[in-house]
């Protein structure tokens, strides 16, 4: 009997409180992950790790993770598990940092642009600006009477690429000068256009509301 005793005496005792406590702080712990998975209304998203520009093939090691409150915008831009393994092709300027939306991107087709410096014969307007959309305007310059003719839209829907300035041009026209991705389809027709002194400008496609 005394040895039972002494057994039973040697056998640790757990204070009910003490679990009771432990359950308080275990049910306290997942209450706050949980309100704080609900509250957190963030999205992961892609950013430009750099500036790209049209005609870019991307792939991850070109991005990087933003997580990011879009308020209902997620739509609009490309999400970490929306990235094909092959990559994607940039089809309008997208500054470093910036995040990537999904009408700045497309697949292969934009792979079938160039990019080419056209010499204007009028200086562009403020709304020509890197990632605009221009149309290309041609007038053709008749070599027997040196007239020009009615102008054409030489290129529709052509992207800037950028703006040059006329210092960093030699023998710039007085217009100066913009950098533009177009079609390969289109390319003869321009270095046509080019070859034959034709007077060119771009337009602006639209503007923004507001603008």
């Amino acid at each position: 009997m005394a040895r039972a005793a002494g057994s039973a005496r040697g056998r640790a005792v757990v204070d009910p409180r003490l679990l009771i406590g432990l359950a308080l702080v275990i049910a306290s712990v997942v209450g706050v992950v949980g309100l704080l998975s609900a509250v957190d209304t963030r999205t992961r998203v892609y950013a430009a790790a750099a500036a790209l520009s049209p005609g870019d093939r991307i792939d991850r090691g070109d991005l990087v993770e933003r997580a990011v409150a879009l308020d209902g915008a997620e739509s609009l831009y490309l999400g970490v598990d929306e990235l094909p393994e092959d990559g994607l092709v940039v089809v309008r300027a997208v500054r470093d940092g910036e995040l990537l939306p999904r009408t700045a991107l497309g697949d292969d087709a934009g792979l079938r642009s160039t990019s080419l410096v056209l010499e204007l014969a009028s200086p562009v307007a403020a709304a020509v600006h890197p990632g605009a959309a221009v149309d290309v305007w041609s007038t053709a310059l008749d070599i027997e009477t040196r007239a020009y003719g009615a102008p054409a839209v030489l290129v529709a829907d052509a992207v800037v690429v950028r703006v040059l300035e006329d210092d960093s041009l030699v023998g710039a026209s007085s217009g100066g000068a913009v950098e533009v991705l177009v079609p390969r389809s289109r390319l003869a027709r321009i270095l046509q256009a080019q070859a034959a002194g034709d007077a060119l400008a771009v337009v602006a496609a639209g503007l923004p509301w507001g603008g």
